[in-house]
């Protein structure tokens, strides 16, 4: 057997929602397996099993699954889909039997084991891990949450085995974001079990300094272990031209069809090149403008208000006929469309006559593909997220990496404003009143008129510091002193 020397570290990644699920925060956990492979670990992922993801959320990007790093070993344990179920033949014989004990003994595991519908899984997950273990032991355990059974079973593991894990929020468990207040009663189960799971955690992970600051208040034994590890933007998702764009040039030698770069004629060509669509650019300039979402578009963000105050915004000359196009699905289920094209205003079908036009245009989902030219055929990108001062998003981050203008529409003082901090095409009205909202849209529409290359290159050099390659260094480094401790 090899000693701890010669083999590679590892990690038993409990991440739920892993491709192909398309479920908020499932971005971090692929970076996260496939930045740990990279860097030479040994990486086996317990997630979500496959029949919940297509037949119950139905919710998946199967082009997703093909960004992850083939050497990641994924296990799918089962999941006891009491909860979801509504079909009587997918009952279990207890169930169809004895409907009533059934309920009786579901609510227990909820109200007396841990309150979490998922827990389940978690259970199967311990089950499998230590087959897997006894194989071939594992060095450390990452759990990522939600769902936060997960880091029950980070804790059961480590009872079993004595393998340190890491809890990483990427959401908050006992904080309800969007409220900013406890999201359980005092004497709640889910509190005793997150003192009991992060007293015992080698590190507890956040997303923002708001959410740690917040957890070490109320756990300030363990305040010491918590750490940041900020979202990023996925270069490897998105086009080679914005990898580029975001980073230096290319060195001489460096060019993709393998020619010197810096050759004379090249360089004029790319001199010509430019001075063309300079002047295409110029002609453009006063074509309508183009305002961009791209994500997916929930209940719990300010859509009535980015509505209202963007119909208000293009009745200003400079806004005159611009859209604000949506690109993405719309909620993460299968009935959530229709509730937000309601809340959007939008409608199947022409518009009624005599009914303004507001410029909103639904364009539908985005695939993989597609992403990097939505962001670059836009002329503002729009930050439109829900919740409070807890919450960053994912998405600004992958925003701000095309060097467009900004303009967000949120909560004043949420987390995401300290990544947006510096950012030079920043667009921020501080409030959710739609005329101060318009406001803002119509200053970055011109900004946007005039942006020159350099200042979408300092927009670029903002975002070089959100690579996952540079948020990520930090927290691999932590799990290798945990694993060498």
């Amino acid at each position: 057997m090899k000693n701890r020397s010669e083999r590679r570290p590892r990690v038993l990644y409990l991440a739920f929602y892993f491709p192909p699920s398309r479920a908020s925060g499932v971005y971090r956990a692929r970076a996260t397996a496939n930045h740990l492979v990279e860097k030479g670990w040994d990486v086996t992922v317990c997630a979500a099993p496959l029949d919940f993801l297509h037949n119950v959320i139905g919710s998946v990007d199967e082009e997703l699954s093909k960004t992850v790093d083939p050497r990641i070993r994924v296990e799918r344990p089962s999941l006891n889909q009491y909860t979801w179920q509504q079909d009587l033949r997918d009952y279990s014989w207890l169930r169809r039997s004895f409907p009533l004990t059934a309920k009786r003994v579901y609510q227990f595991s909820q109200t007396k084991l841990f309150p979490e519908r998922y827990s389940s899984w978690a259970w199967a997950s311990v089950t499998r891990a230590l087959k897997l273990h006894a194989k071939d032991r594992f060095d450390v355990v990452v759990a990522t949450g939600n769902p936060f059974a997960s880091f029950g079973a980070a804790w059961l593991f480590n009872k079993l085995t004595g393998v340190p894990y890491v809890m990483d929020y990427r959401d908050s468990w006992t904080l309800d974001l969007f409220h900013d207040e406890p999201a359980f009663p005092e004497g709640h189960i889910a509190w005793a079990w997150e003192k009991r799971m992060i007293g015992k955690a080698a590190a507890s992970v956040f997303v923002n300094e708001a959410l740690r600051g917040w957890h070490a208040e109320r756990y300030p034994e363990v305040a010491d272990r918590m750490m940041v590890v900020p979202n990023g933007w996925d270069a490897d998702v998105l086009p080679k031209v914005v990898e580029k764009a975001a980073g230096e040039l290319p060195a001489a030698g460096d060019g993709e069809d393998g020619t010197v770069a810096g050759d004379t004629a090249a360089a004029e060509a790319v001199a010509a090149a430019e001075t063309v669509a300079a002047a295409e650019a110029a002609q453009e300039r006063r074509a309508p403008l183009k305002f961009t979402y791209l994500g997916t578009l929930t209940a719990k963000q300010p859509v009535e208000e980015m509505a209202e105050a963007f119909k208000i915004a293009r009745r200003h000359p400079d806004l005159a006929d611009a859209e604000l196009q949506i690109h993405g699905h719309l909620g993460f289920f299968k009935n959530s469309p229709g509730a937000l094209k309601a809340r959007l205003g939008l409608q199947d079908g022409p518009r009624p006559e005599g009914v303004e036009d507001t410029g909103l245009r639904y364009c539908g989902p985005v695939s993989k593909t597609e992403v990097g030219k939505v962001y670059e055929e836009a002329d503002v990108l729009v930050f439109l997220a829900g919740g409070g001062r807890y919450v960053t998003s994912g998405k600004i981050f992958e925003y701000m990496a095309f060097g467009h203008p900004i303009v967000s529409v949120h909560q004043p003082g949420i987390a995401a404003q300290d990544v947006l901090d510096g950012y030079p095409l920043w667009f921020n009205a501080d409030s959710l009143d739609v005329e101060e909202l318009a406001a803002s849209m119509v200053a970055a529409g011109k900004a946007a008129r005039d942006l020159t290359p350099d200042q979408r290159a300092a927009a670029r050099r903002h975002a070089d510091t959100y690579t996952r390659e540079a948020t990520l260094a930090p927290f691999e480094q932590r799990l290798r002193e945990i694993v060498e401790h």
